[in-house]
């Protein structure tokens, strides 16, 4: 790993103080968001290993207890893509539990990386609850970016190019990245977790879902569009948010003696990739687009959504979505478990009183003052006004203080 290339990531912290105690660690998040690179930075004396690689995935396989018991002669090993050997696993279990009975445990030693979270999820249910910690990792905030001094005040930029590495340091253009990271996903990641699939149809639903990035999802409509059963929506759905690349807002139920939407609403998690999807080149283009809106609003949930993993925590039960079925909502809520914070969410590059309206009228409804609601906007000063707090795109993460 070259040092130059190397964007520092907010979870460092945080990663270095859990693998004093946890004996398993596994970083999980999409294809190419710096996991094995942030693996390799905290951990530079654990050996390396990458089940992509052939020769390793053949000599891990041949005898997976032996390997994972060796002597590695190093702090600990890094096994990266675990995922394509599950029964990892499996050996894991017997072996930390083996450790903890010798009183041998050895924080820190087993890292592991993957690219979706189906066999993580399946595992820990089964055999690894309490004996391994998960980190959740999309690709760099804009926080981060700041930070590196690398986010410009191009938001239109900034939607377009997304948090891949590549493509802010400027290594590939969003169009070579993107176009190369969706063909690598149906052939590698998709393949793996439904066999049968086809890989041209499973394209035309992610094109149809990037379309719907930002609303409310209507599985019926999107199986119409895409000529397949509802059922086949809902599978292709949990494919999709398994790996990384779309999640679904929920909507926040509480009455107000009001009918509200019940359906979640769409994003994914990278704008640059949905850009692509979408055919959208260049951010001359992004800014007459008539999905801009839906953009940058996916790029402030996101943003929320990697601040919230980076704390280690779980943004299905932390953000939200409003609406009633006569109109009025609020593009996010969120609920801190002591209070509730509301959100709007406005590409514009200059504030409308009109802006408020959803806020100060949820707020009447709360009975709160209109002073604990903001306002993300496309601009770049932060306010305080009467009417609440309006803050710019570039610092959309720092309204989350837990």
């Amino acid at each position: 790993m070259d040092p130059k290339n190397y964007i520092p990531r907010n979870y460092e912290a945080r990663l270095k103080l859990r693998a004093q105690t946890s004996q398993i660690i596994a970083i999980m998040g999409p294809r190419q968001a710096g996991k094995t690179t942030l693996a390799q930075e905290v951990f530079p004396n654990h050996a390396y290993y990458s089940l992509e690689e052939p020769d390793t995935y053949e000599m891990v396989c041949k005898d997976i207890k032996d390997f994972l018991t060796r002597d590695h002669n190093a702090p600990g090993i890094i096994i990266d893509e675990f995922q394509l050997e599950p029964k990892i696993l499996s050996y894991l279990h017997g072996i930390i539990d083996r450790d903890r009975f010798n009183d041998t445990e050895r924080p820190g030693y087993f890292i592991l990386t993957g690219s979706h979270n189906f066999l993580m999820n399946q595992y820990i249910t089964q055999s690894l609850a309490g004996r391994i910690h998960i980190f959740q990792m999309l690709p760099l905030s804009l926080k981060e970016l700041s930070l590196s001094n690398l986010l410009g005040n191009d938001v239109n930029e900034a939607v377009l190019n997304g948090g891949y590495s590549r493509v802010i340091q400027k290594k590939d253009s969003p169009d070579v990245f993107f176009g190369d990271y969706i063909n690598t996903y149906l052939e590698r990641d998709v393949r793996q977790l439904d066999k049968l699939v086809d890989l041209k149809i499973f394209r035309k639903f992610m094109e149809l879902c990037a379309l719907r990035t930002g609303q409310l999802l209507n599985i019926k409509a999107l199986a119409n569009d895409c000529k397949i059963t509802e059922k086949k929506v809902n599978e292709w759905l949990t494919i999709l948010e398994a790996s990384y690349i779309i999640y679904q807002l929920s909507p926040y139920y509480k009455n107000y003696g009001k009918t509200l939407v019940k359906a979640s609403k769409l994003y994914f998690c990278d704008t640059g990739l949905a850009c692509r999807l979408l055919g959208i080149r260049s951010p001359e283009i992004l800014a007459n687009h008539d999905l801009r809106g839906n953009l940058f609003e996916t790029l402030i949930i996101s943003e929320f959504y990697k601040k919230l993993y980076c704390l280690g925590e779980l943004p299905g039960y932390v953000i939200y979505f409003w609406r009633d079925t006569e109109g009025h909502e609020l593009d996010c809520l969120f609920n801190f478990g002591t209070h509730l914070v509301p959100v709007e969410i406005k590409s514009s590059e200059k504030v409308s009183s009109d802006f408020f309206k959803g806020l100060n009228y949820w707020c009447d409804l709360e009975k709160t003052d209109y002073e604990k609601g903001y306002l993300i906007y496309g601009g770049l000063e932060n306010h305080t006004q009467a009417r609440g707090h309006t803050v710019s795109w570039q610092n959309a993460a720092d309204i989350i203080d837990l």
